[in-house]
């Protein structure tokens, strides 16, 4: 089973959980699709998108559980990036941790299975 990553706002994730869906940030609006990293590629996406953030949730998502809306597409160093193409079903969702705020400029990230 392959897990991907979406880093988000508490806040928006409680409105998701009354919802039952999770429509993503308005940088995913924007973009016409929901950004998710591999465990690779967390830290990098903490680091550019997420500095000086608080109250923040990490949540893994089965990828399998996503179907075709799911794709694999080039973005930041020529990685490929999970990006979903719909809203995102809760019961694709693994698990949601808080992520700890930034401690001298740096987030300590759980370690998760590549």
């Amino acid at each position: 089973m392959t897990t991907i990553y979406k880093i988000c706002e508490r806040a928006a994730w409680r409105l998701a959980e009354q919802n039952g869906i999770y429509s993503g940030s308005d940088a995913d609006a924007h973009d016409g699709f929901i950004h998710f990293s591999t465990a690779a590629q967390l830290t990098g996406t903490a680091v550019k998108h997420f500095a000086r953030q608080r109250d923040l949730l990490l949540v893994a998502v089965s990828a399998d559980a996503l179907g075709a809306a799911l794709k694999w597409e080039i973005s930041r160093g020529g990685d490929l990036f999970p990006h979903l193409y719909a809203a995102l079903p809760l019961a694709a969702v693994r698990w949601t941790h808080p992520l700890p705020d930034e401690v001298n400029g740096q987030r300590a990230l759980p370690e998760l299975a590549p």
